[in-house]
């Protein structure tokens, strides 16, 4: 019976050593996995980086790489635009181009200090003058909306365009640097009435894919002038040349306070002479009076009337 006993309880303590280091290797092997999840993760950021520096901007541009941080979504989306964390402190202005390591993404809509809005080249709103790379048919590639492909509009008809044929930009507009792929030509028909070519084209990236981009700067990008204390920027005036600009509040000089003023030093009084009286100034008009008595009973004889003689 203690033999029963003493083997039950080493069972016993077996199980448990058992399940304890079950448990240990579960949370090791969650710890594996995190860790894996995490190394994939670093992966592909590394290679979208390497893509990303894979890009080289054409002379006289520098590159600058920014990170997608906001999309605008679902069906009440009015622009085809994401966010990136670059604004105005960074070199951002507006018409900034974006490109992506498979081409042309947009451009800088709006921009604030930290942050940028972009405009897609798919949005209904975006004009790029373009070439083909093949045949060098010129025409000016515009968004049709999410989910559609670009128009290629203004082509003449006669003018050579073949399908798969990638689009450049042509450098018209001074915004895009020339020669970065655009859209790929899908189909290309022609319209009876029309003096024109109906050509169709798909951009070469994904919206919904793209998590880093690259800005595209002429020359060396310089931070943008902040809003002063109006909220307006403001504008730097050449030296030397002072008035050339309107200064705004937040430029100019603060106002002199006046000084303070001096203590009142009292004078001692001085007796004011005193007035004259009214028989003083008849005199002093012309008028002869006489002058007062020097005490009540001269007065008093003076207002009685002289009696004549005889009464």
């Amino acid at each position: 019976m203690s033999e029963q006993a003493s083997s039950f309880w080493n069972r016993y303590l077996y199980f448990v050593g058992i399940r304890e280091q079950n448990d240990v290797l579960r949370r090791e092997l969650a710890s594996a996995k995190d860790e894996l999840s995490q190394l994939r993760e670093n992966a592909a950021e590394v290679e979208r980086l390497r893509r990303l520096l894979s890009i080289v901007p054409p002379d006289e541009w520098t590159r600058q790489g920014t990170r997608v941080i906001s999309h605008r979504l679902g069906p009440n989306a009015a622009l085809e635009t994401f966010v990136i964390d670059k604004g105005s402190a960074s070199g951002v202005s507006t018409n900034t181009p974006v490109v992506s390591p498979d081409g042309v993404v947009g451009r800088v809509l709006r921009y604030s200090p930290s942050a940028a809005t972009v405009l897609l080249i798919t949005d209904p709103n975006s004009r790029i003058p373009v070439i083909s790379q093949k045949n060098r048919a010129q025409g000016i590639l515009k968004g049709e909306g999410p989910d559609r492909e670009l128009s290629l509009q203004y082509v003449p008809q006669g003018v050579p365009v073949e399908e798969g044929e990638i689009l450049v930009t042509s450098g018209l507009e001074e915004i895009f640097p020339k020669g970065l792929p655009v859209a790929r030509v899908t189909s290309v028909g022609r319209s009876g009435s029309s003096l024109f070519q109906v050509v169709h084209a798909a951009p070469l990236f994904g919206s919904m894919r793209l998590e880093e981009v690259a800005l595209l700067f002429k020359g060396t990008p310089a931070p943008l002038p902040q809003p002063g204390a109006d909220g307006a920027p403001e504008p730097a005036s050449a030296p030397g040349k002072p008035g050339k600009f309107p200064k705004t509040p937040a430029a100019m000089a603060p106002p002199q306070r006046p000084a303070p003023p001096a203590p009142a030093v009292t004078a001692p009084p001085v007796a004011q002479p005193a007035a004259p009286s009214k028989k003083r100034e008849a005199v002093t008009t012309g008028q002869k009076r006489e002058a007062p008595p020097a005490d009540g009973a001269e007065r008093k004889k003076s207002r009685k009337h002289p009696r004549a003689e005889g009464q």
